[in-house]
């Protein structure tokens, strides 16, 4: 098997793995690769021809260890993945998975802080420099991110979260040290990796998890210091997509405030089943019937009106939340209609 494992390339092993998943499973991954990568694997897959029995259990053997040895490594880290490893496939076998894993997937930064209680986090860290709470916050998960912006004071909470959308690349030095001082503190072992961090979607995410007051300090406080990103937050919080989380009620009350002439009909003409459905359940018989008739007399129209109409439509949902006529489902645990 190792002749075999050796002789092929990467995107060949690739295009054996997938040809032998099926169409179906093959097609729900080649969905999640960017472009150029699709383009080559599909050329692969193309060109692979009669592929040998012993080439395709090699192939599909060889992934089934690395996706065991990858779901190792999340419990318990590389040693723990390397004994278990050794015991299934031997010292040599185990050595080489090891290397691939940790060549090509290492250990996101600060991955002891994500287990980490945020509580016991934030008493390591609250009084670090804004720009440190930033990267370290930057790192965690949403949810745990969210808990601890929360739990800063409200100026604080501005400040990280503004250099949180800023922040792009950081160097592998800086994250380094960071990293050490707070591994003595909390007596962890760490892995290292260089990678993009914080930006403007990093933020967002939080920003939806947190309780609605945290996210108002901080979005006025962004209005004021730097409204251009103040603005692409908000485009990004709620999409119009988004719509099928609000309660019947709300999207009532949405309907009221919208064009339904012109900008309703254009928001619906690209969309998911689920919104459309949303939005016929909260309208009379007679209305539906005019709006999908609008629709159909639309005839062609540009992408970009359609997403301009959507935009709208979202711009009115979130007036009607700061007027507080409507609320949004968030998870800061503490939105309680009544």
């Amino acid at each position: 098997m190792s002749a075999v494992r050796s002789g092929l390339t990467g995107r060949q092993k690739a295009a054996i793995l997938l040809i032998s998943l099926g169409p179906e499973v093959s097609a729900e991954v080649l969905k999640h690769l960017r472009s150029q990568e699709m383009e080559q694997l599909t050329l692969e897959i193309a060109g692979t021809r009669n592929v040998a029995k012993d080439a395709r259990e090699t192939v599909v053997e060889e992934f089934g260890q690395l996706c065991a040895a990858r779901e190792y490594l999340d419990e318990g880290g590389i040693d723990y993945a390397r004994s278990v490893l050794e015991r299934a496939v031997g010292n040599q076998r185990a050595g080489e998975i090891i290397e691939r894993l940790t060549a090509s997937l290492q250990v996101r930064p600060f991955d002891f802080v994500r287990k980490t209680d945020p509580a016991q986090l934030l008493n390591f860290i609250q009084d670090e420099h804004p720009q440190t709470v930033a990267l370290i916050t930057a790192h965690l998960d949403a949810t745990q991110a969210a808990l601890v912006l929360a739990s800063l004071p409200a100026d604080r909470q501005v400040d990280v979260a503004r250099r949180m959308a800023l922040m792009d690349r950081t160097s592998p030095d800086v994250v380094r040290e960071v990293e050490r001082v707070l591994e003595q503190r909390l007596a962890s072992v760490v892995h290292q990796e260089y990678a993009a961090t914080g930006g403007v979607q990093a933020l967002v995410d939080v920003l939806n998890c947190v309780d609605r007051a945290t996210e108002k300090t901080i979005m006025e406080a962004l209005e004021v210091h730097d409204p251009e990103l103040a603005d692409e937050i908000k485009r990004r919080m709620f999409l119009f997509e988004d719509l099928v989380k609000l309660d019947d009620r709300a999207v009532q009350r949405v309907l009221r405030e919208v064009d339904l002439n012109r900008d309703l009909p254009l928001a619906l003409r690209v969309c998911s089943d689920d919104v459309r459905n949303k939005i016929y359940r909260n309208m009379s018989s007679r209305a539906v019937e005019n709006l999908r008739e609008n629709i159909e007399y639309l005839g062609p129209v540009r992408l970009r009106d359609v997403e301009e109409a959507q935009q709208r439509i979202v711009t009115v949902v979130r007036r009607l939340e700061d007027d507080g006529e409507i609320v949004l489902s968030r998870g800061g645990g503490d939105e309680v209609v009544v």
